[in-house]
């Protein structure tokens, strides 16, 4: 990234403006505020729980930065009990914290800076929450972006998948027990800091005790869907993700069914904005966001309205490896979603192959079933469902994987092949229990054999007919199931196959069913269909071409180095298996604040040969401040476990300050299992 010296407008930066709540309640705001004379101008809305003095410090000054540079007040407010914010946090979007926004967007709209005009962006939480706030409709709020977020709580969100628990679920449930367990920074809110911290502790609460209580899609995950209720948005939508990402589906669900002027914007990368994109190439995004603003926000007419609703990136082959600095392949762009030009090309399940629909009649004669038990350790090399690009979270060589499953490969390509959309697996099967899941996925396999995974489903089969009331399956008897694969944009070459791998476990990236489970697939009836998107269609995004800029960020100097890892144990006696994941982000000293802000995080994910009582996701967070002999440590540490019946939690948190035990609490909790 090239950071720019010079920009339109110069900047104030104010790292602790305070915002009054109707309840009596200060929420803290760091707010950029171009010098215009005394002119009002419009402004941006960031709104998270991230911690704007040092958890998303370094991003805040880069995006912020420029686009205040280019004439709009940013403000990035402190969800209220997270940061400098007053009062306690203790969930995800509730409706408390979507009240808070619309008084926020109220109050900056009535600042004498403000021209009135508000927009609301965001990457993940504050995706989320920008689109749930603009489905209240407040008067002031013109346009929003949001990266990375979701229009199905339920269905596309790290807590859950087709139904079926994912490994992400415990995964973000540790992270946040650790941000909420930090104080505020004692250098803004003065000697209320240690009381503040305190309330934090007592009153933030297990969040994973909360999201297993709802394993169906009920009440609370409605809450926040916009999914709900399209038409309730009504103000112009950018949506972006990226293939690694684990919200790429939303975007084609909201390019559909939204009502209003939308964009959309999918390119390779994992969990982060699209300038700092890895995998690469990053894109000159806030370039194309200032565009965004200054269309909707200052009425310039500047086209963006008027051009292609999707711009998406279609990645070349690549050989199977767990990450990746830049993924080939070339964007598209594409006038509206769904696409006239998709062509849907289906292929019919037999005996270890797929054969196009309309060469079934000349195909031999094969078994009409097969059956299918995989290994309860079928997933160690699956990769995380979202990955955050820090390090080896993707899918490894499927190779690996396959050999537990039940594969169905095309013949050599004649031609190369472009997949842009959704896949869809018809399934006919039968199993001997009545809680079940597939794993369904898709490989590109290369001539040597390598298989490089592109897109994934998954379903708990006792979800086959939504997830509001799930069936148990009755042993024995045959059903269908639609299993719906996440969106790709993928180009398969010439002499390469299309590998589609079944499994009846994905072992740690989702929980496993309460026993071991043996399913019939049924050929007939089962079939495979992939939404292909014709060569030559589609205009080439040239732009996107330039590098990315943005504004000079303050220096964070690192005093103790990171470190990533995914490692894979495998004790051959115990048949023990265990994947680690090392996520120590290090030690950093900000030299505008003066904080030294250490992070480190370990998540292990163990199970025993075909034992699925044995399953446990154990996780630890270390986290720290220090400035000038004030020092707080914290450590949370969370296990899941679970019977065919029950889960498990047994959590505990303790907090340190001058290296003094201050606070400690325990949690021990069994939750009923619901068909999961």
């Amino acid at each position: 990234m090239r950071f720019l010296e010079e920009f339109p407008y110069e900047v104030d930066v104010r790292p602790h403006v305070e915002i009054p709540l109707s309840d009596g309640v200060v929420l803290s705001a760091r707010v950029w505020r171009p010098r215009a004379d005394g002119r009002p101008l419009p402004a941006i809305l960031e709104y998270i729980p991230y911690r704007k003095r040092f958890g998303t410090v370094h991003r805040d000054d880069i995006t912020h930065g420029y686009l205040s540079g280019h004439g709009y007040v940013c403000v990035r407010v402190d969800l209220r009990g997270s940061g400098e914010s007053e009062g306690v946090l203790t969930g995800e979007y509730l409706e408390q914290e979507l009240a808070d926004g619309e008084e926020i967007i109220r109050w900056i709209a009535e600042q004498p800076w403000c021209d009135g005009n508000v927009g609301m962006m965001g990457i993940s939480w504050g995706g989320f929450n920008a689109l749930q706030v603009a489905a209240r409709r407040p008067p002031a709020l013109k346009a929003i972006m949001a990266a990375s977020a979701t229009d199905d709580r339920y269905a596309d969100d790290v807590h859950n998948m087709g139904g079926c628990l994912l490994g992400d679920n415990l995964s973000w449930a540790s992270v946040m027990f650790a941000y909420n367990s930090l104080p505020p920074d004692p250098a803004l809110v003065g000697e209320r800091w240690r009381r503040m911290w305190f309330e934090r502790l007592e009153g933030s609460g297990l969040w994973l005790d909360t999201w297993l209580r709802h394993q169906r899609r009920d009440e609370f995950w409605r809450h926040g869907s916009i999914c709900e209720d399209y038409a309730a948005v009504q103000c112009p939508v950018m949506l972006v993700s990226g293939w690694a990402d684990g919200y790429s589906n939303a975007v084609f669900r909201m390019l559909e069914r939204l009502e209003v002027p939308r964009l959309g914007l999918v390119g390779p990368w994992a969990h982060t904005y699209p300038h700092f994109g890895r995998p690469g190439p990053a894109i000159d995004f806030l370039c194309e966001l200032k565009r965004w603003w200054d269309c909707w926000l200052k009425g310039i007419d500047n086209g963006i309205a008027d051009e292609p609703m999707l711009r998406a990136w279609i990645q070349d082959s690549v050989p199977p490896t767990t990450t990746y600095e830049r993924r080939p392949g070339r964007w598209v762009a594409v006038p509206s979603w769904p696409s006239n030009t998709t062509e849907m090309r289906s292929f019919r399940l037999v005996r270890n192959g797929l054969v196009a629909e309309e060469e079934m009649e000349s195909a031999p004669k094969l078994p009409a079933s097969a059956s299918l038990q995989s290994p309860l350790t079928l997933g160690l090399f699956a990769g995380k469902w979202c990955s955050y690009a820090s390090g080896p979270d993707l899918a490894h060589d499927q190779r690996q994987e396959d050999g537990g499953a039940m594969t169905f490969d095309t013949e050599a390509l004649a031609s190369d092949v472009e997949i842009l959309g959704a896949p869809v697996l018809e399934l006919r099967f039968s199993v001997d229990r009545p809680v079940a899941m597939v794993a369904a996925r898709l490989s590109d396999v290369r001539p040597n054999g390598a298989a490089t995974r592109f897109t994934y489903g998954l379903l708990n089969l006792t979800h086959r007919n939504g997830s509001a009331d799930p069936e148990p399956l009755v042993p024995g008897e045959v059903y269908t199931a639609r299993v719906l694969l996440n969106y790709i944009a993928q180009k398969i070459p010439k002499s390469h196959r299309i590998r589609l791998a079944l499994s009846t476990s994905y072992w740690p990236l989702a929980w496993p069913p309460p026993r071991p489970v043996q399913m019939d697939v049924h050929f007939q009836g089962s079939r495979l269909t992939l939404p292909t998107h014709p060569a030559g269609t589609g205009s080439a995004v040239v732009t996107f071409n330039r590098e990315p800029v943005g504004a000079r960020p303050n220096v964070r100097r690192l005093v103790r180095p990171e470190q990533h890892d995914w490692l894979v144990h495998r004790e051959l006696a115990s048949d023990e298996s265990v994947l680690e994941v090392i996520d120590d982000r290090g030690a950093h000293f900000h030299e505008a604040t003066g904080l030294t802000v250490d992070t480190k995080g370990t998540e292990r994910y163990i199970s025993r040969g075909n034992d699925f009582d044995s399953v446990r996701g154990e996780t630890t967070w270390e986290r720290s401040l220090a400035r000038d002999g004030w020092s707080i440590h914290t450590r949370t540490h969370t296990v899941l476990t679970s019977t065919p019946d029950i889960f498990r939690i047994h959590a505990s948190l303790d907090a340190y300050e001058d290296e003094h035990r201050v606070f400690c609490r325990s949690w021990n909790l069994s939750i009923e299992r619901d068909l999961v």
